[in-house]
């Protein structure tokens, strides 16, 4: 498997460099908005939970509605088992990354 992976990056130097590039620039792009993301999904009620106050998460605004969202994707607040913010921000910016390097890979 390695030795084919390798074989297909020697032999297409130019593909493999811009699914790179496009990889980790919509990863980076991901993370950076991370906030607003999920923000706009707990706002739509995709996440379909309460936050850790108990209050559903599409009633909620601003900064609570973020925090929130942001918990809920990285498995809920820390205080309650979760991964908090900061796993929800990196949730984010994983599948952005994702999501580059397979939209890229199907265009080049």
């Amino acid at each position: 498997m390695l030795k084919k992976t390798v074989s297909y990056i020697t032999n297409n130097p130019i593909k493999c460099t811009c699914i790179a590039v496009a990889t980790v620039a919509t990863g980076g792009a991901a993370l950076t908005i991370a906030g607003p993301i999920a923000a706009t999904i707990g706002g739509a009620g995709l996440l379909g939970t309460t936050a850790t106050t108990g209050l559903s998460i599409g009633t909620l605004s601003g900064v609570a509605l973020t925090n929130a969202s942001l918990a809920a994707i990285g498995g809920g607040a820390l205080t309650v088992g979760g991964g908090g913010i900061a796993a929800g921000t990196t949730i984010i910016g994983a599948v952005g990354a994702a999501t580059g390097a397979v939209v890229s890979s199907k265009i080049l």
